[in-house]
């Protein structure tokens, strides 16, 4: 439940499954897992923070019968050989049974492996995890830029509004501390001064909020007080950015808006795009990005595109032929009603 929500939000899923590729997830934030040697299990250790938990419930954990007790044998070999402690064990949890295992703080245990099986990463792709395959090595924490190791981020909501340095960033200025102030202080100015009194939006029926180019998350934190959540989505060809916005204590994922999104249709209730239509029009139709648009939104509810008046114009015209109530403000947004029309049987 969020607080002043009337009613729980429906939470969207992630369409996904660790299989053969990495997961479009911040690495360190995170049936059978020790197939293939392991890797699924490795791909959940690389999206663990330090520290971190994971739960597993499944029947190698309560039942006795052979292929489950070599599962569970299995297990317990992979987490041994990475380092995971078992918190605990116990049948009586929905009278099934679940076991939590933790992520070890630092990078000591790996090092002081006997067997160094599975091997160390020799790489440093960890943040790379678009169409990346599977790996059958361990990642290793980054150090931090101050050559310290990994902590947890200070207490929600301090964190929130605090810039926190990662290993993942590269030296460019993009990432500096008067960026992320500027970003920040841009998002409050344009959500109290602009969304909210000039957008023909109904937010009381807004829960379910996708940024999908989400920068540092600025336009996340700008909402924070009201009875929503927002999905951040940081496009995989963009600054990497995924890292600060975890830290701030926000969700997000990677992703490339000339694909569909690994999720139902009609999830969410806004949809907000600023300044990427321009690049993804380099790679792909602005049409089958609209299409994407309207199959995850509700019908009733809004798309909100900041852009230059060329690339709104694009929008507004492809949004109206599918019988959406479009706006044009400031020549800069584009405010898009999608409605409940459905095409007849001759197509109309």
């Amino acid at each position: 439940m969020i607080p002043g929500a009337s009613n729980p939000p429906l939470l969207p899923a992630l369409l996904s499954l660790v299989g053969g590729l990495v997961q479009a997830f911040l690495i360190y934030n995170f049936t059978t897992l020790g197939h293939t040697g392991g890797k699924p299990l490795l791909e959940l250790n690389r999206v663990l923070r330090p520290g971190g938990y994971y739960i597993w419930s499944a029947t190698p954990v309560y039942r006795r019968g052979k292929r489950d007790e070599d599962d569970w044998n299995a297990m317990v070999t992979l987490t041994k050989s990475i380092c995971w402690r078992t918190v605990v064990k116990s049948k009586d949890i929905n009278r099934i049974g679940v076991v939590i295992y933790q992520k070890p703080t630092s990078n000591s245990c790996y090092t002081e492996r006997k067997n160094n099986e599975p091997p160390l990463c020799s790489g440093s792709n960890g943040h790379s995890p678009w169409y990346t395959p599977l790996d059958s090595c361990l990642l290793l924490p980054a150090l931090s830029k101050s050559g310290a190791g990994n902590s947890w981020p200070i207490s929600w909501p301090e964190r929130l509004n605090i810039r926190s340095s990662t290993s993942s960033e590269n030296s460019s200025t993009w990432f500096s501390q008067e960026n992320f102030d500027s970003d920040t202080k841009n998002w409050n100015g344009l959500i109290s001064e602009v969304y909210s009194s000039e957008f023909a939006v109904n937010w009381s029926s807004i829960r379910n909020v996708m940024d999908m180019n989400a920068g540092f998350g600025g336009f996340a934190a700008s909402l924070i007080d009201r009875p929503l959540w927002v999905m951040n989505v940081v496009p995989f060809d963009q600054p990497d950015t995924l890292p600060i916005i975890f830290n701030r204590g926000l969700i997000g994922v990677y992703h490339d808006w000339c694909e569909s999104f690994n999720t139902y249709p009609r999830t969410y209730d806004l949809l907000h795009m600023s300044y990427l239509l321009q690049s993804l029009a380099n790679r792909c139709d602005i049409i089958e990005i609209a299409a994407e648009i309207d199959r995850i939104l509700r019908p009733g509810r809004w798309f909100v595109l900041q852009d230059n008046i060329g690339m709104i114009r694009k929008m507004d015209r492809v949004l109206r032929s599918l019988h959406y109530k479009t706006a044009i403000m400031r020549r800069q947004f584009l405010v898009a009603r999608k409605s409940f029309w459905r095409p007849d049987s001759t197509g109309s």
